[in-house]
């Protein structure tokens, strides 16, 4: 009587092995929170640190900006494999390599360490990087050892679920970590796998919460769309913002390819040079700009969305420091400064202050990140929370319609899906 009993328990998910996996998988869920947050600290750190030390002598980037490039680079190339660019590339590659050594090489908990020291170090250094599509790899490669210490069978399910827990972590925005999981990482709604990742995104939400408080991350903005000439902003934002995303993200792709065959012609000189080269970029059009594209871009867009002013060169400097930056090979992401950029390029397209400039930010960071990544759900669902303006949905998803289409005119692929296919392939330490 007693086996029947504990069989009836274990049929309705009661049995001790049923429940040491869900505390296993919830314990990763909520260090994937916890990683997230302290990530986070460090990135915002190392950056006030570089501005700090750049105020006390104007010419240091142009000393620690390329050391750190070649130095970030060379790291990510002959010790941590893997590690390089954003690390969104490296969850989706993962996604779809069989079990076992291939998964390890792009989710460890040595890249994983490695990822977020690495990133430190180059906004330490004023690389134009965020921190949030390396916390997807982070989150992925927690997740993943999950699996594995409790043999759990749903590697995909669970690579998917921490790369959402990064996404809604990093940015205290859980239904963008949502979406992003289903359209950009997945590109598919999975049944299977969609109480994995709504549970990781709320426990990791969760810790996000209780350490920093319930925040915005780019300020908040009450501008609204209430007139023709705003539907006019709508339409002009998006498909301009989408142009430019596309060209940025065929530019990624193709520099990188054309790096990466470069390079390998003579690798014993040319892969310390070609990342000195992007320091020595990215520092020059940091001082010509007065610091502006410096980090991550967060200052500037969040100006522009509470509706101040931003200097008209501000968007196609950050775009190249940001370009440069992402074709050197050095770890770090393109959401936060992709993010600014638009916010910069529609203030730059509005060409006033207040409530207008607020509302050109927002909408230029719908079609620009729109285009750039080809993922417009994720791009208005993002935007709308960390803004805090519910007004806007409708034209929030206009934008990122219009700029997904015009994204589309230049580049047939999404640049992530695209970057991805490196990672599918043995490591070439040559590129």
């Amino acid at each position: 009587m007693q086996v029947g009993i504990r069989k009836t328990w274990a049929r309705r998910g009661f049995s001790r092995r049923i429940w040491r996996r869900r505390l296993v998988f919830w314990g990763g869920a909520l260090l994937v929170g916890v990683v997230s947050v302290v990530f986070a600290l460090a990135s915002n750190w190392a950056q006030a640190r570089f501005f700090s030390l750049r105020g006390q002598f104007w010419a240091l980037p142009l000393l620690i900006t390329p050391a750190g490039f070649v130095a970030c680079a060379w790291a990510a190339r002959e010790i941590f494999p893997g590690a390089q660019g954003s690390g969104i590339p490296q969850a989706i590659a993962a996604r779809q390599l069989p079990r076992g050594i291939a998964r390890q090489r792009l989710l460890s908990v040595r890249l994983c360490a490695a990822k977020i020291g690495l990133t430190v170090i180059g906004l330490l250094c004023g690389a134009s990087v965020g921190r949030e599509g390396p916390t997807v790899q982070v989150g992925a490669s927690i997740m993943l050892q999950v699996s594995r210490l409790r043999g759990l069978s749903n590697e995909r399910g669970l690579i998917l679920a921490g790369s959402a827990a990064g996404i809604a972590a990093a940015f205290n925005a859980p239904l963008a970590g949502i979406v992003f999981a289903i359209e950009e990482m997945s590109r598919s709604f999975e049944a299977r796998t969609n109480g994995l990742v709504l549970i990781t995104v709320i426990i990791g939400g969760l810790v996000s919460l209780g350490l920093t408080g319930n925040y915005t991350y780019f300020g908040t903005t009450h501008a609204a769309v209430a007139s023709l000439w705003d539907w006019a902003m709508v339409a002009l934002c998006g498909t301009v913002g989408g142009l430019a995303g596309g060209a940025f993200s065929r530019l990624l792709l193709e520099a990188t390819a054309l790096a990466r065959v470069w390079i390998a012609a003579n690798p014993r000189r040319r892969r310390f040079l070609f990342p000195l080269g992007c320091g020595v970029a990215v520092a020059l059009l940091g001082l010509c700009t007065g610091g502006e594209t410096f980090g991550t871009g967060y200052a500037q867009a969040r100006a522009a969305v509470e509706g101040h002013a931003l200097a008209w060169y501000f968007w196609p400097a950050k775009l190249l420091a940001t370009l440069a930056t992402a074709i050197s090979g050095i770890p770090g992401g393109i959401f936060a400064p992709s993010l600014a950029v638009g916010a910069g390029l529609g203030a730059w397209l509005v060409g006033t202050t207040g409530s207008a400039m607020s509302l050109g930010a927002v909408l230029g960071m719908a079609g620009y990140f729109a285009g750039v990544v080809q993922a417009p759900m994720t791009a208005f669902v993002i935007i709308l929370e960390m803004t805090g303006n519910n007004a806007n949905v409708i034209p929030l998803m206009l934008a990122a319609m219009l700029g997904l289409g015009a994204s589309k005119l230049v580049l047939n692929q999404p640049v992530y899906h695209g970057l991805a296919k490196a990672f599918l392939s043995p490591p070439d330490k040559t590129g």
